[in-house]
C-alpha cells in the first residue's frame, strides 16, 4: 500500500489516504490487470475497480514501484510515500 496525498469525497463520505493495489492477473506476454481500492486511515473503501495494463506500459514494468505510479497516473492521485500501518502497544 501507498500513502497518498487526501482525496476528499463528496457528501461528506471521507477522505481516502491510502491507495492498495495488486496484480490479479498478468498473462506474462503483453498486458496484466490491477485492482486498486482508495482507503481512508481506518481502511474504509471509498473507491475500487481494475485497470489493465498493456503496450509500452507491460513492457516498462519492472517493479512494483512503477506498478503503483502506474495505477495513481490512470486514477489521478499523488503517491506521497509508502504506507506505513501504526502499531499501538
Amino acid at each position: 500500500m501507498k500513502q497518498i496525498s487526501p482525496v476528499v469525497f463528496p457528501l461528506n463520505l471521507g477522505t481516502a489516504t491510502i491507495l492498495n493495489a495488486y496484480c490479479i492477473n498478468d498473462n506474462l506476454s503483453d498486458s496484466a490487470t490491477f485492482y486498486y481500492a482508495l482507503l481512508s486511515d481506518t481502511k474504509s473503501q471509498f473507491s475500487q475497480g481494475n485497470l489493465t495494463m498493456e503496450g509500452q506500459d507491460y513492457a516498462d514494468w519492472v517493479t512494483n514501484d512503477y506498478a503503483y505510479n502506474w495505477v495513481a497516473s490512470k486514477i489521478d492521485v499523488t503517491i506521497v510515500g509508502d504506507y506505513v500501518e501504526l502499531v499501538e502497544n
